[in-house]
């Protein structure tokens, strides 16, 4: 079993350098992928990335690795350290959309904070495989993704027809969140009490503080996880 008891306090510009890396996954490492009709980004060690895929013949992979973009193409490997959407875009323009507009401003993205995330996508991915993995034939469990729009991890699980399908996801933060939780959210499933107390959104939800304070913060996420599927489930 993963072992999460080095979940660490957030350093006080990881939400600064969380947006940065949004718009890395959303602007770069996504439009990279090939084909170009997949966007889908996974956990990857250090950070998040592209699946390896084929290019011009070679076995390919774009990922963040700390504060450092890496493109590896077959056994080349070049990296920079993320300053801006441009000065990043250069290490994989051959993989960009022609007519990329990739702007100059300066992007914030502290090592440490980008380490701090890169530990979250890791705790997420590993909670989510087991879920995966545990699922029933009928509920039609997803690959895990990161999907770079809302740059949260995810899967989507359970049988639509009786709705309990849900998405069982670790999301960075956002405008109603300013720290990193854990939600499940229910497709269609009308649900109320105190397993359900998502702030935004109808679902549940489990803050990065709770994780920080349990023992074992992946057993506590893949507990809280599994609680909210049988309940679905009556």
């Amino acid at each position: 079993m993963p072992s999460f008891r080095g979940l660490k306090p957030l350093p006080p510009d990881f939400a600064t350098t969380g947006a940065a890396l949004h718009r890395v996954a959303e602007e770069i490492v996504a439009p990279a992928r090939k084909p170009e009709n997949e966007i889908a980004l996974r956990a990857t060690p250090g950070g998040f990335g592209t699946p390896a895929f084929e290019f011009e013949g070679r076995e390919c992979q774009v990922k963040m690795e700390g504060d450092q973009l890496v493109y590896r193409k077959g056994h080349d490997e070049r990296r920079t350290r993320i300053t801006s959407l441009a000065a990043a875009g250069a290490l994989v323009e051959e993989l960009l959309p022609a007519g990329a507009n990739l702007d100059d401003h300066p992007l914030e993205v502290e090592r440490a904070a980008a380490e701090a995330l890169a530990a979250w996508c890791a705790l997420g991915a590993s909670v989510l495989e087991v879920l995966v993995a545990e699922a029933d034939p009928g509920d039609d469990a997803s690959e895990v993704n990161l999907w770079p729009e809302h740059f949260d991890i995810a899967i989507e699980l359970g049988p639509d027809a009786d709705g309990t399908r849900a998405n069982y996801g670790f999301s960075p933060g956002d405008d109603e969140h300013a720290e990193p939780y854990l939600y499940v959210g229910p497709w269609t499933a009308e649900v109320a009490g105190e397993l359900w107390n998502a702030t935004g959104f109808r679902g549940a939800e489990l803050g990065y503080a709770g994780l920080l304070a349990a023992d074992d913060p992946y057993a506590t996420a893949l507990e809280f996880c599994e609680t909210r599927k049988q309940a679905l489930r009556g």
